[in-house]
């Protein structure tokens, strides 16, 4: 029976509300699905060996969300240095994150927890 983050604990960590390590690629699976079909950023993928930066997505979200996760990854500024991104590119990745989310019904409190873990980053990844 599959367990939803609703069912769980509130005194879990993010990273746990989140199901763990499965649960989080499954919504970067989810997540990246949305992006390359979103012709706003799809761009920015083409190149990409998309296998990589899904798992570098997965080790990314585990972090931020406090898990036993380290992230290893570039520092944000520089990894998107190179883009040229603007605020409607951050806005349209947000958002597919805000629904991968919601697919996999984690709940309303979890999500904005998340989110507000990303936003915290926008200067940074728009380098500005």
């Amino acid at each position: 029976m599959r367990t939803t983050i609703s069912e769980m604990s509130t005194d879990e960590t993010l990273y746990e509300q989140l199901g763990g390590r499965e649960r989080i690629a499954a919504v970067v699976d989810e997540f990246y699905d949305r992006v390359t079909n979103d012709e706003t950023v799809a761009g920015f993928f083409e190149d990409m060996d998309m296998a990589a930066q899904r798992a570098h997505m997965t080790q990314f979200l585990g972090s931020v969300a406090g898990g036993p996760v380290e992230y290893t990854g570039d520092e944000m500024r520089a990894a998107h240095e190179p883009l040229d991104l603007e605020q409607r590119h951050f806005d349209a990745v947000a958002t597919h994150l805000d629904g991968a989310l919601r697919a996999f019904d984690v709940p309303d409190e979890t999500v904005e927890a998340v989110l507000g873990e990303v936003a915290a980053l926008v200067d940074d990844v728009l380098c500005r």
